[in-house]
């Protein structure tokens, strides 16, 4: 299932218009959040994510949820 499909099938379908905005939301979301894990020099291993500020072991929501705070989102 694509992410418009995604984004339409939960509201009985949208404006393609309106599908397409948001998908642009959500890929500039996307890659906004593989900048910030790069920026912030996380590494994936295999009981979580760390970084070289002393964060260990944090799960992906963990580090979607500091990213959201940072932005104001």
């Amino acid at each position: 299932m694509t992410l418009k499909e995604k984004i339409c099938e939960p509201f009985g379908g949208l404006l393609s218009e309106t599908a397409n905005e948001l998908e642009k939301i959500a890929e500039e979301f996307a890659i906004d959040f593989a900048f910030f894990l790069g920026n912030h020099t996380y590494s994936c291993y295999e009981d979580g994510w760390s970084n070289d500020f002393g964060c260990e072991n944090l799960s992906t929501k963990q580090l979607l949820e500091i990213f959201k705070k940072e932005r104001g989102l």
